[in-house]
């Protein structure tokens, strides 16, 4: 394949190109990883916030808080990098990368679906209630169902700060199309130069996020979180 891209588009563009289309795979890979892992503790987090348990509202409002107060960055350099080199251990960019990336999007996406959960009438609560329902059963049965129709708009848009948010993951030697465009912008190779090499790694972002974009704004219009009028039509 990287001979196909070096006939059609010559050298190093070619190479370039190649690479960095190479490399993205791990940007997607790794926000799968944010994602999935992120929504699983987001789950427990959000029924845990929504319970009539004070002691354990308490608990996971300190978890958003906690995690929604340190940046992504910070998350990444005191995993990656602060923590092992305290305990005097190793830790594979990989594991450090996802592990920051999941405790990051976990608080916010549970603060998205808790909003979601806010949002459906305490009437329903109190009916569901009525009937003799536990409360795992009222949030499964009746809330849930609801909820997820609510926050399936914000979270697909949050999904694109995810992917956005990968990019930052180079700094702690974590292989992907950041990490790649940086290596060939700096590298002393005629027609690699940064003006060249960063526009195309813009562009590649552009085309994994601004889809999801669009998908979550038809989700909006169809689902009726807003009103048609409301959305901004696109450029």
């Amino acid at each position: 394949m990287s001979e196909l891209f070096t006939a059609v588009l010559g050298k190093p563009f070619g190479v370039v190109v190649y690479q960095l289309l190479a490399a993205t795979q791990y940007t997607i890979y790794l926000s799968l990883i944010a994602l999935i892992g992120g929504g699983l503790i987001a789950l427990v987090i959000t029924i845990v916030r929504t319970s009539p348990y004070l002691n354990a509202k308490r608990v996971a409002a300190g978890y958003i808080w906690l995690f929604q107060s340190v940046p992504l960055l910070m998350l990444l350099f005191l995993i990656g990098l602060g923590i092992p080199r305290i305990l005097g251990v190793n830790v594979n960019p990989w594991l450090a990368a996802s592990i920051a990336l999941v405790v990051y999007a976990s608080a916010y996406l549970a603060d998205v679906w808790r909003g979601a959960v806010e949002s459906i009438p305490a009437g329903q609560w109190e009916g569901a209630r009525a009937l003799g329902l536990s409360f795992l059963k009222i949030v499964r049965l009746v809330i849930l169902p609801q909820a997820v129709r609510i926050s399936l708009a914000p979270t697909v848009g949050f999904t694109v700060q995810i992917i956005k948010g990968t990019s930052l993951a180079y700094i702690i030697g974590f292989y992907d199309l950041m990490s790649i465009g940086k290596r060939w912008a700096n590298a002393p190779v005629s027609g690699t130069e940064p003006y060249v090499i960063f526009p195309l790694m813009a562009l590649i972002y552009f085309c994994l996020c601004f889809p999801l974009s669009v998908w979550a704004r038809r989700l909006e219009r169809r689902l009726g979180a807003v009103s048609s009028k409301q959305i901004p039509k696109l450029p």
